[in-house]
C-alpha cells in the first residue's frame, strides 16, 4: 500500500522522494554554477564574491547544502540497511550498521554547520 508522500511517517516513498527532489536541486545548482563560470570567462575573486555576496545566492547556496545533506543522509542509510545486514556481518550486524550510520550524520552534521559558516562568514 502506498501512502501520501506528505504525511510525517517514514517511508521508503518518503526517502524515494527526498532523494529525487534533492537531486533535482542539486543539479539546477550545478546547472547554474557552470553557467555562471561560461558565462563569465575572465572570472576574477571579486566577481566571484559578488555573486556569494547577493543574498539570494546565499539562500541558493544554503538550499543546496540542505539538498546536499538530505540526499547523503537517505542514500547512506539506504546502503547501511541493505549491505549492513545479519547475512553479511554475522550478529555484530546492528552494531556495525549503528555506528556506521552514527559516523554518518556526525560527519554530515558537521559538514552541513561547515558550509553555513563559510556561506554566511559566521
Amino acid at each position: 500500500m502506498v501512502t501520501n508522500v506528505t504525511n510525517f511517517s517514514r517511508s521508503g516513498l518518503y526517502d524515494w522522494m527526498a532523494q529525487r527532489v534533492s537531486a533535482v536541486v542539486l543539479a539546477a545548482y550545478f546547472l547554474f554554477l557552470l553557467g555562471y563560470l561560461a558565462a563569465t570567462p575572465e572570472l576574477t575573486y571579486a566577481d566571484w564574491h559578488g555573486l556569494f555576496a547577493q543574498g539570494w545566492m546565499r539562500i541558493f547556496s544554503l538550499l543546496a547544502i540542505v539538498a546536499l545533506s538530505v540526499h547523503a543522509w537517505v542514500g547512506m542509510w539506504t546502503i547501511s540497511t541493505d549491505y549492513l545486514t545479519p547475512m553479511a556481518l554475522g550478529k555484530s550486524a546492528t552494531a556495525v550498521r549503528f555506528l556506521f550510520q552514527a559516523v554518518c550524520g556526525i560527519a554530515m552534521f558537521a559538514f552541513f554547520v561547515w558550509g553555513v559558516q563559510i556561506l554566511w562568514g559566521i
